[in-house]
């Protein structure tokens, strides 16, 4: 049961797409519309349990239904993030800490379950779900966090997003160059491309007065969009699909190459 797209460049650029768009969507709602933090998030929380719903019911993967998940969880993250934040005075340093401890509790049941955090081996309707409730709260944790880094920590949301491009190339480099645990590196990058959509979503959003590009809620959210359709739809396509996952093996096997004969020069696999 494959329910899970290819893990490719693609993805992470649509996942990217997907997590930024949460987040100038959900602002779009609750703050240009005028709707509130809290309408916001029940609308939003009742859209990911029907898409969550409709996706552990289908017995294979469907790119438009997965990727409406994802795009939920994001949009209900942001709202969500900001009614605690906001709202309810919490913050974003302590609604970031709180967040934090939540999404470590689920991996701990996750752990707990005995089932693999792979997202290849999600093959039950338990670990799937999860897997989307991991994700529902690393993507209201990243909101939190995007905001934290742009504001209280003073980085502006340019500083933001050059800073978490960094910590995301270093995980990229040590998915190449080291034996770290592919499965924790993928989560780390996982969990890090939210804060990335966040600050980015700000940075697209928000006035040139407010350090941004000013593009506006709207604008962004119909560009993102349109860019996350595209890719869908272009991956979607069987032939497509297969040559990125042919495309991806032959990458993977390329580094492996290179790295150990890196390592074999350089001395570095040496004990």
């Amino acid at each position: 049961m494959k329910k899970i797209p290819q893990i490719t460049i693609a993805f992470w650029i649509m996942k990217i797409c997907a997590t930024t768009l949460g987040e100038t969507g959900g602002d779009l709602l609750s703050m240009t519309m005028r709707v509130g933090y809290a309408i916001s998030s029940l609308l939003f929380i009742g859209l990911f349990v029907i898409t969550l719903t409709t996706q552990l019911l289908s017995k294979k993967y469907h790119p438009f239904l997965y990727w409406s998940v994802i795009l939920s969880t994001s949009i209900a993250g942001t709202t969500m993030s900001d009614y605690m934040d906001r709202t309810l005075g919490l913050g974003y340093a302590k609604g970031s800490l709180l967040l934090c401890t939540l999404l470590l509790a689920i991996f701990i049941v996750w752990r707990f379950s005995k089932a693999s955090f792979s997202v290849n081996k999600i093959t039950t309707v338990k670990v799937e779900f999860l897997f989307w409730t991991a994700i529902l709260f690393s993507n209201t944790l990243g909101t939190a966090l995007g905001d934290f880094l742009a504001d209280d920590s003073h980085l502006g949301f340019g500083g933001g997003v050059l800073l978490i491009s960094g910590l995301l190339a270093l995980i990229v480099c040590a998915a190449f160059f080291t034996r770290i645990s592919k499965t924790l590196l993928f989560w780390m990058a996982f969990v890090l491309t939210r804060p990335f959509g966040a600050t980015m979503g700000d940075l697209l959003t928000k006035s040139h007065a407010q350090g941004g590009l000013g593009f506006g809620t709207i604008g962004s959210s119909l560009i993102l969009a349109a860019i996350l359709v595209v890719f869908i739809l272009i991956t979607s396509r069987p032939e497509i699909s297969h040559a990125s996952g042919v495309q991806a093996g032959l990458l993977k096997q390329n580094w492996r190459m290179f790295t150990r004969r890196f390592r074999l020069t350089t001395g570095f696999d040496e004990k």
